[in-house]
């Protein structure tokens, strides 16, 4: 028998369709409305080139830094006064809309918790959004009862498929890689990193199989599969 202890999920394209990055046109007129904040008319500008070199370092180092240096940065290079900067942030990801989660992907995760309770459940995805709001769209959709934690690279501090994310996903599983069932759709990110680390993966994707894809790695259609292919798994 094929011994799973834990579910590590990805979360946009897997449980939700992806949400809006936010860029300098909605920051602006976001922290417009904060109380103590100047913001220049050429901070949008800024903030969108802050952003993209950001990334560009980021991809270089394998890192993800934090919206709050790209908030920082920009408001230092065109004079923006931003007196609450994690106030400024809540603000920010509460007006711009969360992933929207996929109601059959949320029957199907309620499905697992009821049939394999015994399973620790760690949502593990790529995210700019803090924690705080992650969990919100959670409880908005029902969900803040399904995940035993939460691993988020805008807390770990890096991307994956990063060691240092997989190594947070073990951690907050509590067990070993191999007893690691890892779900999500990005083949690199999601079954081939995971795998690579030593955790089993399964793709969701409603392609073909990718060429190259390990055949020790699953592959379903959608999400809403998942309670199957985990029976079928665990009888194996």
């Amino acid at each position: 028998m094929v011994d799973v202890r834990a579910l590590a999920l990805d979360f946009g394209g897997t449980l939700a369709r992806p949400g809006p990055r936010p860029d300098g046109a909605i920051v602006a007129e976001v922290l417009r409305g904060l109380a103590g904040t100047v913001v220049p008319d050429g901070f949008p500008a800024v903030f969108d080139a802050v952003g993209r070199r950001i990334r560009r370092e980021d991809r270089a180092r394998g890192v993800q830094s934090l919206f709050a240096e790209q908030l920082h940065r920009a408001a230092r290079e065109c004079g923006a006064v931003l007196p609450d900067l994690p106030g400024a942030i809540e603000a920010l990801f509460t007006a711009v809309p969360d992933a929207e989660v996929d109601p059959a992907a949320a029957d199907a995760l309620r499905r697992v918790r009821r049939d394999h309770g015994g399973l620790r459940c760690v949502l593990a995805c790529d995210t700019q959004r803090p924690e705080s709001v992650r969990r919100r769209t959670l409880r908005a959709a029902g969900l803040a009862d399904c995940f035993d934690a939460l691993v988020l690279s805008s807390t770990v501090g890096a991307r994956k498929p990063h060691r240092r994310f997989y190594d947070a996903v073990v951690d907050a599983a509590g067990c070993r890689p191999q007893e690691i069932l890892f779900v999500g759709d990005t083949p690199a990110k999601d079954a081939i990193g995971p795998h690579a680390y030593g955790m089993r993966a399964v793709l969701v994707t409603p392609a073909a199989r990718p060429d190259g894809l390990p055949q020790e790695i699953g592959v379903i259609g959608h999400f809403a599969e998942l309670p199957g292919y985990l029976a079928r798994l665990l009888r194996s």
